[in-house]
């Protein structure tokens, strides 16, 4: 999927993510039924491309890779119940994304250090950063699930909207053209 040595599948999903986390926003009440079977949907995707992530790298490196397996089962796992069942997904979010956010963060942290050479300094940091959020973010929804509850479609929708900057980020820059 790579044109002209650009990270198309990186800026296609980061758009997804953008678009999504500001749909969260803008009606976080009236649509949570869609928004689940979106999530559940692009967890399928994003635990694809995890997947992916795998079995590409999986023999030039070490533990990074392992992670991304985890997180991409865990990922289309997640996604295939909140599209089989968007109601309960409705209701499970608020443990769901919690874990999701650890995960997904934790895969994009291991990966990142291997890539570090090519992307930059000021792109490794600001990943560093926005994935060091997330995981902090994910510990403080497993802790403090009254928190998840009252504000999940709000810290979702934008945790969604960081994930897709990164993707876009990562898409523009040298690494995002080499996976």
């Amino acid at each position: 999927m790579r044109i002209s040595g650009f990270g198309w599948l990186e800026f296609i999903v980061g758009v997804l993510l953008v678009g999504l986390g500001a749909f969260t926003l803008s009606s976080p009440l009236e649509s949570i039924i869609a928004i689940v079977l979106a999530y559940g949907i692009l967890a399928i995707l994003m635990g694809i491309g995890d997947i992916v992530m795998y079995i590409r790298a999986e023999r030039f490196t070490g533990f990074g890779p392992m992670v991304s397996l985890v997180s991409g089962i865990l990922s289309v796992m997640s996604g295939i119940m909140l599209v089989a069942y968007p109601d309960a997904g409705a209701i499970v979010l608020t443990i769901l994304f919690p874990i999701w956010f650890i995960t997904h963060c934790a895969a994009r942290l291991a990966r990142l250090s291997s890539i570090r050479a090519v992307i930059g300094r000021g792109v490794y940091y600001a990943l560093l950063v926005l994935n060091i959020i997330g995981i902090i973010l994910g510990f403080l929804l497993i802790f403090m699930p009254r928190i998840a509850l009252v504000s999940a479609a709000w810290i979702a929708g934008l945790y969604l909207m960081l994930l897709g900057i990164e993707s876009i980020v990562f898409a523009f820059s040298k690494a995002g053209r080499g996976f």
